[in-house]
């Protein structure tokens, strides 16, 4: 494969990935969020930005890693995972922040935290780095997935 091909698909995977994180322009936390009970471990919200591009470009690496193994012929079941999680990743926003609903967003957030194990399996058994560089994102789904469930508690 040459150079140019696999920048190019490096290319697609970032664009898929961050246009699951648009969601979160036309969703912004808002009032509603600001007048919520929070826990004293709620990061503070200029954490999200980074922690999120971080994530997003670690996730895209991750999937293009497990793409070169054979594209989408030799690698569909652990790509399509991948998509899975994605979709479930962009649904978070407009159910918690949209809907305001925390309860449907944890909901949301066990199926993408499960997704996500899923993906993690099926990407081992094709580049133990792509289960590396996707490590951090399960770990920090646990964290909003705890948090989720602390703000939903604390404002019902």
């Amino acid at each position: 494969m040459t150079p140019g091909r696999l920048l190019l698909a490096l290319g697609g995977w970032l664009l898929l990935c961050f246009a699951a994180a648009s969601l979160g322009a036309w969703f912004p936390p808002g009032e509603w969020y600001a007048s919520l009970n929070k826990p004293a471990w709620n990061p503070p919200g200029w954490i999200f930005g980074p922690v999120w591009t971080a994530l997003y470009t670690m996730m895209a690496v991750a999937a293009w890693l497990v793409w070169r193994q054979g594209g989408w012929s030799r690698q569909r079941t652990p790509l399509v995972l991948f998509v899975v999680q994605l979709a479930l990743n962009a649904l978070w926003t407009p159910l918690f922040f949209g809907l305001h609903r925390p309860d449907l967003a944890f909901a949301g957030i066990v199926a993408l935290w499960l997704a996500i194990c899923a993906t993690l399996v099926a990407f081992r058994r094709v580049s133990r780095p792509a289960v590396w560089l996707l490590a951090p994102y399960l770990a920090w789904v646990s964290f909003a997935a705890a948090l989720n469930l602390t703000l939903w508690r604390m404002n019902s």
